[in-house]
């Protein structure tokens, strides 16, 4: 029996880490092209840590009656693509996060500095 209880707990907050992204336009929907070929870069790099994990015979996939059993490859589930997917995301959405506090208070401080000058 397949179960979608794991697959779900990662996509739902995967969009809505997407819906976050949206609103503030911190990532994707600020920069598509960049923002997209960084996300692709991550999820090939981790995917590949993953296949050389899996070769060495570092990694095996853990039997578990909350993934849907659909396999991408060997030991490799399709539930550890997804996360990889959100691990990538998350990473990207926290740096335009900061990146767009930081932007706020450096708009604050040389508000503030042009203010004390007069």
């Amino acid at each position: 029996m397949t179960s979608l209880v794991y697959l779900l707990a990662l996509l739902i907050p995967l969009v809505c880490m997407g819906l976050l992204d949206r609103r503030f336009r911190l990532v994707l929907w600020r920069a598509p092209r960049r923002a997209a070929l960084v996300l692709v870069a991550g999820i090939v790099l981790f995917l590949l840590w993953d296949l050389a994990a899996i070769a060495a015979g570092h990694y095996r996939m853990g039997a578990s009656p909350w993934m849907t059993g659909i396999l991408l490859g060997r030991e490799l589930p399709l539930e550890e693509l997804v996360f990889i997917t959100f691990l990538s995301y998350h990473a990207l959405v926290l740096w335009g996060l900061v990146d767009l506090l930081l932007g706020r208070v450096r708009r604050r401080s040389s508000v503030g500095d042009r203010e004390g000058a007069r």
